[in-house]
């Protein structure tokens, strides 16, 4: 299993990008929200997931470890595979999901593309016990992926890429939510960090 790919977006096209990593272009299928913070020429790291077929091997990749997480807990629907679940995640935000399904929003759910109304039901159905009540924690976390480019999620990207994990990073992200800059949010994390040890 590839968890991720760092290198630099040689190419992008409308539903994917080309990751060279030293000297090896990836083919990555990307969802438009990863898409808008991706630029060519940039250096960047997808989370991905391999997608193993007969006739195909097929990358995935996601600008957050969220988005991930949210996209395998689609795919575990019964039928959504991958390309549907990239379609849900292109068309709503992680945040509006994750409280359609908890609060069983089914017309929201079926104005995404590809999803009618049975599918909304399996979604809800099948989801809303994982996802529960629209989880505090996963709200601000998915509203911090949201934004293209947003300093929330720049900051929360550099603190995952330098190991501390999600359940820590939440309480400052919510501290932090009037920060004006990536560094801002960083150094009052470092300094959150630093006091707990």
């Amino acid at each position: 299993m590839i968890g991720y790919v760092r290198g630099k977006i040689s190419h992008l096209f409308p539903d994917s990008c080309f990751v060279d990593v030293n000297g090896v272009g990836y083919r990555v299928f990307i969802p438009q929200s990863t898409r808008q913070n991706l630029s060519k020429g940039a250096e960047t790291t997808l989370f991905t997931y391999l997608n193993v077929r007969e006739d195909a091997l097929l990358l995935y990749g996601f600008s957050s470890q969220q988005e991930y997480d949210l996209f395998i807990l689609l795919t575990s629907v019964s039928g959504i595979g991958p390309k549907v679940g990239l379609g849900i995640l292109s068309a709503i935000s992680p945040t509006d999901f994750i409280m359609a399904v908890g609060q069983k929003n089914f017309s929201l759910l079926t104005k995404i593309p590809g999803v009618g109304k049975k599918t909304a039901e399996r979604i809800v159905l099948e989801l809303k016990d994982k996802i529960g009540e629209a989880d505090p924690d996963n709200v601000i976390i998915a509203a911090a992926t949201d934004a293209a480019g947003s300093i929330q999620a720049e900051a929360l990207q550099a603190l995952l890429t330098l190991g501390y994990t999600q359940q820590e990073i939440t309480p400052v992200l919510r501290k932090a939510a009037e920060a004006t800059s990536v560094e801002e949010i960083i150094k009052l994390a470092l300094k959150e960090f630093s006091g707990r040890s």
